[in-house]
C-alpha cells in the first residue's frame, strides 16, 4: 500500500491524530470541488466504518489509497477519443514516496464516475459518436458474408456439371473434404481469433499474431494477392452468364470470349464504384444479394417438383426418376478435366469464402464472438445447401440431351441412353459427344430446371457479384494491414487509410488492376485452380498457427472457444499441404516457393516486430528443454567451448571489446556482457534497464546476453557476476577484462581491487583474459562530450576508477541508453578485413590450451581467415630444431593446423639496462622501502597499504620481473607489425605478489607495442585434446 502523507491532512485531522470517516471524506470532497488547484492525493487508511454507498468503498474496498481495483483499461492498448484513460499506479508509485508529479496522474475508477450522472446525459449515452466507424455483428458481418463468399459462382454454374462428372456420390465425397478441411480450418480460425483482442487484417492478423511476421507476411502477401484472382474468377462467373442471356436472344458484343472480357471489366468497375462507398454500403448491397440468392434456391426447389416441359424434357429434366438417380450416382468422366482431382480443384475455391468474415475483422463489433459463431455456421448451411443441391439435381437431370423437340422416339432407328425410357432419342449427339443440353454439358441447368428461370439468373447474379465484392473488400483489407506492419519494401503506400472506417483505397485500386488483368484470362476453369493452391496454403497455415500455439503450452495462449483440437488442426494442416500437391504439384512447388522466398526476405530484414508469437513461446520450450537436458550430459573435452563473462560496462562504452569476443563467440558459444554499477542501490536502480544496451547489442549484431548489478564496489560486483551468471552448463569458464590503463594516476586501493578480480577469477576456475589496446578501450568520455558537452567528471574515486575494469563510470548527468543506441556506432580494428597480417601466438607456459584456442577460433572467423598464424616457444639454443618439431607434431595432434613455429632461444638473455631501469622507475613509488624502517612501522604500513613492495618481495620476485622485461624486447622485435599479440600470462602468487608489482609486470609485458595484446590465461585444466573420445 502507498505510504500516508500525514502532513497534507493534517489540518483535517482531529487532534488525536487519527483520521475519521469525515474528515477523509470532506478531504475528498474538497479535493473535487476545487476546479482550479490539482487534485490531493489519497492515502493508506483504513476505515472500518465506512459504507458500500461510499464512492470511497467502491475504490478500494475500505481503503483510501492510490492503489487500483481491476480494470479494462489497466490491459487495453487502445484509446477512446474524448475519454481520460484510466492508468494503473505503477510499482514505484506504491512501494516508494508518491511523487507530486504522478499522483496527479491517477485517475479514479472508471465506474466511480458514472455511478453519479448529470441530469441531462442520460439520455444522450445511447447515441452514437458523431464519425463513429460501421461495425457489424456475427449474422450481417460474418455469417451472411461467408455464405455468399462460400456459394459464389461454383454453385450456380459448376456443381450441376462436377456432379455430371464425378457422379452424385464422389460429388459428396469431394463436398465433404473440402467441408473437412474447411471446417478444421474453422475451428482453428475460431481458437485463435478469442485469445486475445482481433484487430483489422483478417487472416494475415491472425497468423502473423501466431506464429510472427515471418509466416504472418509471407501468407499475408500471397492471401490478399489470391483473394484479388478470386475477384476475377466470381466477376469471370457473372460475366458467363450475362453472355449466355445474350445468346438465347441471339445477340453478342464481339465474340464469347471478349464478351466475357468486356462484361467482365465493365462488372469490376461498377463493384470498384460500390466498395469505394464505404463498408456501409457494401454491407447493404450484401444483404440484398442475400435474400436474391434465398429466393433463387426456393424457386430451384420448387421447380424439381414442378412436372417438366416438353421444352426441359427435350433439355433433359425428367423431375425426381430412380433410374436418373441410380446413372448419376457414379462417375462419367469427360474432357481434358475429367479426374477426381480435376473437379476437386475445380470445386474447392468454392468453399474457401470462410474467411470472409475473418478478413474484415477490424469491422466487427466483437470479433471474438462474430469470427467462431458466424463462420462455423456459415460452413453448416452452406454444406446442406451443396449436398441438396447435388442429390436433386443428380435426380432430376440426365446427363446428355440435345435440346431439340424434334428429338422424341421414332419406330426408325436404334435409342441408346437413359432418355430413351422416358420417349427422348438423344443417341445422334450422346455418341458424337457434341449436346448442347443436359448435366455434362450445359452450365446453365439449375436455371432450366427452376420453376422461374430469371429468379436462377438473379441467384446467379448474386452470389457471382456478392463472392466478388466480398473479395474486393478483403483483399485490401488484409494488404492495408500488411502494408502498416512495414515487412515488405515499396508497399507502404497502399497502408494509407481514408474515412472514418479507414478505408484502403489505394488497395482497392490495386485490387482492381489484379483482378482486371485476371479476368482478360476470360477462362473460369483456367483461373479456378490458380488460388486453389494459394487458398490452401493459407488453411494450412491457419491450422499450423493452432497446433503451434496449442502444442507450446504458452500461458499466453487461452482462447475462449473451447471446441478445438490440436491434433485436428494438425492434420487440417497436413492435408491441406497434401492436397495441394494432389491438385497440381507445380503450381504446389511454385506457391510453396514464394512463401519461402518471402519468409526468407523477412528473416533476413528481422523486423521490429514483437507480437508474442507461437514461435517465441515454442523457442523459449526448445531453449529451456535443451538446458534442462545439458545437466544430465557430463561436460568432454571435445565440446570446450570458451563461455566468456565479459566486464564491458555499457557495452556501447567499450565497443573494441564485445567487438573481439564477439567475433569468436558468435555462433559457437556464451557471451554475457557484464556491468557493474557502483553506489548506493536506491540512486541507481533506474541505471539497471537492460533494453538500450540490448538493443545497442542487437544493432551491431553481436550475439550476447548483457546482466547488470548494483554493488558498492568493483570487486564484490565482479563476484558476484561470476557466482550468478549462466544456466546449468550454459555459464561462463571465462573472465573477459580490458587491461587497466590507467592504474598508475589511479588510487591504489582501485589497482588492489583490480588484481582482486583477478584472483578471484582464478579462485572461481575461470580462465582469463586481459585485452590491452594502445589507446585504451573506453570511449565512455568522447560520447559524453558529444552528447552531452557540459558533462563534468565525478570526483568519486570509484566512479573515476570506472576507466579500464569494466564497471560504469556514470556522471552526474546519467546517460540515457536508448539515446546512445541512436549514435552512429563506434567502429573498432576487430571489424576490419585482416589481410596479409599475422596473428602471434606466444604459448610461453601451458594453461591447458586456452592460449591457443581462442586464435584458432578467430581464424575460423572470416574477417581473420588469411591472417597468418605464428606460434612462438621458448627453446634451448642447442637444441632448436628438435624443440620445432616437437611443437609441430604437438599440434598436429591437436589439429589445429598451425604449421609455422619459432623458438625463441633468447628469451632468458638478460634484458636491457635502460628497460630495466624504467621498470625500476615504474614501481618506485610503490615501494615501501622496509629496510631503514622499524619492524613495527613496517608492519602498520602493510596493514594499512598492501599493495607496498617491501624489498624481500622485490628480491624474491626479481627473475620474475626482469623475464616480463626481456619479453617485452622479444614482441617488439618480433611482432610490431602484428594484427593480434596472444601472449601467456603471468600468474602473481595470492599473497605473496602485491597488486601494484603484479600490475607492473602486465604494463612492462605490454607496453610500447601498437597491436592490441591479449593476455591469456587459462585454468589449468585442458581444453584441447587429441583423442576421439
Amino acid at each position: 500500500m502507498a505510504e500516508s502523507r500525514n502532513e497534507i491532512l493534517a489540518d483535517n485531522a482531529p487532534s488525536s491524530g487519527r483520521f475519521t470517516i469525515r474528515s477523509l471524506i470532506s478531504t475528498e470532497e474538497s479535493g473535487k470541488s476545487s476546479s482550479n488547484g490539482p487534485q490531493e492525493t489519497t492515502y493508506d487508511t483504513f476505515n472500518p466504518n465506512l459504507t458500500q454507498s461510499s464512492t470511497l468503498y467502491m475504490r478500494t474496498f475500505g481503503y483510501n489509497t492510490v492503489d487500483a481495483v481491476p480494470n479494462y483499461d489497466h490491459y487495453a492498448n487502445t484509446e477512446i477519443s474524448g475519454e481520460i484513460r484510466k492508468v494503473r499506479p505503477t510499482l514505484e508509485d506504491l512501494h516508494s514516496i508518491l511523487k507530486h508529479e504522478s499522483s496527479r496522474n491517477l485517475q479514479p475508477p472508471g465506474y466511480e464516475a458514472s455511478l453519479e450522472t448529470p441530469e441531462g446525459e442520460a439520455g444522450n449515452a445511447d447515441e452514437k459518436p458523431v464519425g463513429e466507424p460501421v461495425r457489424f455483428g456475427w449474422i450481417k458481418g460474418v455469417m451472411i458474408r461467408c455464405m455468399l463468399n462460400i456459394w459464389g459462382v461454383i454453385l450456380y454454374l459448376r456443381l450441376p456439371w462436377i456432379t455430371a462428372q464425378a457422379g452424385i456420390a464422389l460429388t459428396w465425397l469431394i463436398i465433404f473434404m473440402s467441408v473437412t478441411v474447411t471446417s478444421i480450418t474453422g475451428l482453428s480460425i475460431s481458437a485463435i481469433s478469442t485469445n486475445g483482442k482481433v484487430k483489422s487484417g483478417g487472416t494475415y492478423f491472425l497468423i502473423s499474431r501466431s506464429l510472427g511476421p515471418e509466416l504472418g507476411g509471407s501468407i499475408g502477401l500471397i492471401f490478399a494477392f489470391a483473394n484479388a484472382v478470386a475477384v476475377a474468377m466470381h466477376t469471370v462467373g457473372f460475366a458467363e452468364t450475362v453472355r449466355d442471356l445474350m445468346a438465347e436472344f441471339g445477340s453478342a458484343i464481339v465474340d464469347p470470349v471478349n464478351d466475357i472480357r468486356i462484361i467482365g471489366i465493365i462488372t469490376v468497375t461498377v463493384l470498384l464504384g460500390i466498395s469505394l462507398a464505404g463498408m456501409e454500403w457494401e454491407a447493404k448491397a450484401q444483404v440484398l444479394f442475400f435474400i436474391v440468392i434465398m429466393i433463387s434456391f426456393v424457386n430451384y426447389l420448387v421447380g424439381t417438383v414442378i412436372p417438366p416441359t416438353e421444352e426441359k424434357m427435350a433439355k433433359g429434366f425428367f423431375s425426381y426418376r430412380a433410374d436418373i438417380f441410380a446413372e448419376n450416382f457414379v462417375p462419367n468422366w469427360r474432357g481434358q478435366d475429367g479426374s477426381f482431382f480435376g473437379m476437386f480443384s475445380i470445386f474447392f475455391p468454392s468453399a474457401t469464402g470462410i474467411l470472409a468474415g475473418a478478413n474484415i475483422s477490424g469491422d466487427l463489433k466483437d470479433p471474438a464472438v462474430a469470427i467462431p459463431k458466424g463462420t462455423l455456421m456459415a460452413i453448416f448451411w452452406t454444406t446442406v445447401s451443396y449436398l441438396v443441391i447435388s442429390a436433386t439435381i443428380g435426380s432430376c437431370v440426365i446427363r446428355d440431351a440435345s435440346g431439340s423437340l424434334n428429338d422424341t422416339i421414332t419406330e426408325a432407328g436404334p435409342c441408346v441412353g437413359l432418355g430413351c425410357q422416358f420417349g427422348w432419342n438423344f443417341t445422334d449427339c450422346a455418341l458424337k459427344q457434341d449436346c448442347k443440353q443436359g448435366l455434362s454439358n450445359y452450365y446453365q441447368t439449375m436455371s432450366m430446371v427452376s420453376g422461374f428461370a430469371p429468379l436462377v439468373t438473379a441467384g446467379i447474379f448474386g452470389a457471382t457479384l456478392s463472392s466478388a465484392l466480398a473479395c474486393l473488400v478483403s483483399a485490401p483489407k488484409v494488404f492495408q494491414c500488411l502494408c502498416k506492419d512495414n515487412l515488405y519494401p515499396l508497399i507502404g503506400f497502399f497502408g494509407k487509410s481514408y474515412g472514418k472506417n479507414n478505408e484502403p483505397i489505394r488497395g482497392y485500386i490495386l485490387t482492381f488492376l489484379i483482378a482486371s488483368a485476371f479476368i482478360l484470362i476470360g477462362e473460369l476453369n483456367t483461373i479456378a485452380p490458380i488460388i486453389s493452391n494459394f487458398f490452401l496454403c493459407s488453411y494450412a497455415l491457419i491450422n499450423f498457427s493452432c497446433f503451434h500455439a496449442s502444442i507450446t503450452n504458452s500461458p499466453g495462449w487461452r482462447p475462449s472457444f473451447k471446441y478445438y483440437s490440436k491434433w485436428a488442426s494438425l492434420f487440417g494442416a497436413i492435408i491441406s499441404v497434401v492436397i495441394m500437391f494432389l491438385l497440381a504439384w507445380e503450381s504446389a512447388l511454385i506457391a510453396i516457393g514464394i512463401v519461402i522466398f518471402l519468409l526468407a526476405y523477412v528473416l533476413y530484414k528481422k523486423p521490429e516486430a514483437n507480437w508474442g508469437s507461437s514461435v517465441q513461446a515454442g523457442s523459449y520450450n526448445m531453449a529451456l528443454s535443451y538446458c534442462v537436458g545439458l545437466n544430465q550430459v557430463e561436460e568432454h573435452i571435445k565440446n570446450f567451448r570458451p563461455q566468456c563473462l565479459v566486464l564491458t560496462g555499457p557495452p556501447n562504452f567499450r565497443p573494441a571489446l564485445v567487438d573481439f569476443v564477439g567475433t569468436f563467440t558468435k555462433n559457437l558459444s556464451l557471451m554475457v556482457c557484464g556491468n557493474v554499477i557502483i553506489g548506493p542501490r536506491k540512486q541507481k536502480i533506474q541505471e539497471l534497464n537492460p533494453a538500450g544496451h540490448v538493443k545497442w547489442l542487437n544493432k551491431r549484431k553481436i550475439k550476447a546476453f548483457y546482466t547488470g548489478l548494483i554493488a558498492d564496489d568493483l570487486r564484490s560486483g565482479v563476484q558476484m557476476l561470476i557466482q550468478a551468471t549462466g544456466l546449468g552448463h550454459i555459464r561462463p569458464n571465462m573472465l573477459v577484462m580490458g587491461f587497466k590503463k590507467n592504474w598508475q594516476t589511479s588510487h591504489p586501493r582501485n589497482i588492489e581491487s583490480y588484481v582482486g578480480i583477478l584472483h578471484d577469477a582464478f579462485d572461481f576456475n575461470y580462465g582469463l583474459c586481459l585485452l590491452r589496446m594502445k589507446d585504451g578501450l573506453n570511449i565512455s568520455r568522447v560520447m559524453q562530450a558529444h552528447i552531452n558537452p557540459v558533462f563534468q567528471q565525478s570526483e568519486e574515486p570509484n566512479a573515476k576508477d570506472g576507466g579500464e575494469n569494466g564497471a560504469t563510470c556514470i556522471p552526474h548527468e546519467t546517460l540515457d541508453p536508448e539515446a546512445l543506441t541512436v549514435e552512429q556506432q563506434a567502429s573498432t580494428i576487430f571489424q576490419i578485413k585482416q589481410e596479409k597480417k599475422t596473428i602471434d601466438i606466444y604459448w610461453l607456459f601451458d594453461d591447458g590450451g586456452l592460449t591457443l584456442l581462442i586464435p584458432y577460433l578467430l581464424s575460423r572467423k572470416k574477417r581473420w581467415e588469411k591472417a597468418k598464424i605464428r606460434v612462438f616457444v621458448g627453446g634451448q639454443i642447442n637444441r632448436m630444431d628438435e624443440e620445432r618439431k616437437a611443437m609441430i607434431a604437438l599440434l598436429n595432434t591437436f589439429r589445429i593446423g598451425f604449421h609455422e613455429v619459432h623458438v625463441l632461444p633468447d628469451i632468458n638473455q638478460k634484458p636491457r639496462p635502460e628497460h630495466v631501469k624504467r621498470f625500476e622507475d615504474l614501481i618506485a613509488p610503490y615501494m615501501l622501502n622496509d629496510g631503514f624502517k622499524d619492524e613495527l612501522v613496517v608492519n602498520e604500513m602493510r596493514r594499512d597499504c598492501p599493495w607496498k613492495i617491501s624489498d624481500e618481495e622485490l628480491k624474491r620476485n626479481r627473475l620474475k620481473s626482469l623475464r616480463q622485461v626481456r619479453l617485452n624486447e622479444v614482441l617488439l622485435d618480433y611482432s610490431r607489425d602484428a594484427a593480434l599479440i596472444v601472449i601467456t600470462m603471468p600468474i602473481a602468487r595470492k599473497g605473496k605478489c602485491p597488486s601494484s608489482l603484479y600490475m607492473a609486470w602486465l604494463e612492462t609485458l605490454s607496453q610500447d607495442l601498437r597491436p592490441p595484446v591479449l593476455l591469456t590465461r587459462g585454468n589449468q585444466k585442458n581444453v584441447l585434446t587429441m583423442y576421439c573420445q
